[in-house]
């Protein structure tokens, strides 16, 4: 019995932020209708596939039941009425306006369900200039101002390894649902949420952004300390072409690294302003980084307070020893599963199976 055992949820939205939402519910045993289309939804197409499924829609959608309707035709917007009759939640991830062609914007599902939470998700949010803009999730970087900062050495912004506003809003509108349950216990009703992906991502740049949020400048990645201008925030590549980095700007982290390489006489540098002033740390690290490979490094660094950690690809992430013993990933049916990040004390996780389209419907 998971926290969520006897919540309904109705979910509409595809590829990331809404199934991600639902996910986490689902997780928690909710009770999920991932309402698709009859093509499905596109993520079941994604590469790789394993054990007959898409890895990408399993460890997003696993859990949930799913129904195919055609929500233009009559017999589907009656099966989607029937669903969200007793529903709890509802999640839609439509470009605004949709919904309300479709009959199911929130003013008419609250006329009929008062108590549902109604959840919306876009890009830039259901009203404003951009409000009717396409936008996937590097297009909300980068209007925000955070792809300017995701740079290389070359001052050239490169495509984002993470896909901060989809994981933003999915993060954000799961706290917004929970929010409205919780206050649905006093009120009786239910609420409505507007979740875009750029106001999900904004508040994460409060840390490097403070000068241009008050009309400044802009942060630089070459200036700044926390995106490559500090020497004890950085990446440095190894004698064998692989990488390892700094990723903690404590002076005891700086005194401790360099006593053990004996240039005690650097301690002060590191504290210096980021960027130009760092100057002569950063290239004695980079050249002492190049002496040795990254395993070496590894094992030299195993008996010193420092914040380091070698950079590793996905596959030996996964094959890390700390993945088990913390039960990063299970194998359920002969596919893989990335755990969830929320799990209580007590609790067992076992994955459950991702759902054919339309097996439920």
């Amino acid at each position: 019995m998971g926290k969520l055992s006897g919540i309904k949820v109705v979910d509409l939205s595809q590829f990331l932020p809404g199934p991600m939402l639902s996910l986490m519910m689902a997780d928690q045993g909710a009770a999920v209708t991932k309402v698709e289309p009859a093509t499905g939804d596109p993520a079941r197409a994604m590469a790789p596939f394993e054990a007959g499924q898409s890895v990408w829609f399993r460890n997003l959608n696993r859990g949930k039941r799913s129904v195919a309707l055609d929500l233009k035709s009559a017999e589907g917007k009656a099966a989607l009425w029937d669903l969200i009759a007793d529903a709890d939640v509802f999640i839609e991830g439509f470009r605004p306006g949709v919904m309300q062609r479709l009959g199911c914007d929130y003013a008419s599902v609250a006329a009929r369900n008062p108590r549902i939470v109604y959840c919306s998700i876009s890009a830039f949010g259901q009203s404003g200039e951009w409000s009717h803009h396409a936008g996937h999730d590097m297009a909300v970087q980068a209007v925000s101002g955070f792809l300017s900062v995701n740079d290389g050495p070359d001052a050239m912004p490169v495509v984002p390894g993470v896909p901060s506003a989809d994981m933003a809003a999915g993060l954000t509108g799961l706290s917004a649902v929970l929010m409205a349950l919780i206050a649905r216990e006093k009120s009786g009703r239910g609420d409505y949420i507007d979740i875009a992906m750029l106001d999900a991502l904004l508040p994460w740049c409060a840390h490097v952004a403070g000068d241009a949020l008050g009309g400044g400048e802009p942060p630089r990645s070459a200036t700044q300390r926390s995106l490559g201008g500090a020497a004890f925030y950085n990446v440095y590549a190894t004698a064998d072409g692989l990488h390892v980095v700094l990723g903690g700007r404590e002076p005891k982290f700086a005194a401790n690294l360099l006593t053990a390489l004996g240039r005690a006489d650097l301690i002060p540098v590191a504290a210096l302003p980021a960027g130009p002033e760092q100057a002569p740390l950063v290239a004695f690290l980079r050249e002492t980084f190049a002496s040795r490979t990254r395993d070496q490094w590894v094992a030299w660094m195993a008996g010193i307070d420092v914040a380091f950690s070698p950079v590793l690809d996905f596959r030996e992430a996964f094959a890390e020893r700390h993945f088990a013993e913390r039960g990063l990933t299970r194998v359920a049916e002969g596919a893989h599963h990335i755990a969830p990040a929320i799990r209580f004390g007590g609790d067992d996780w076992t994955p459950a199976p991702a759902p054919a389209l339309g097996e439920h419907g």
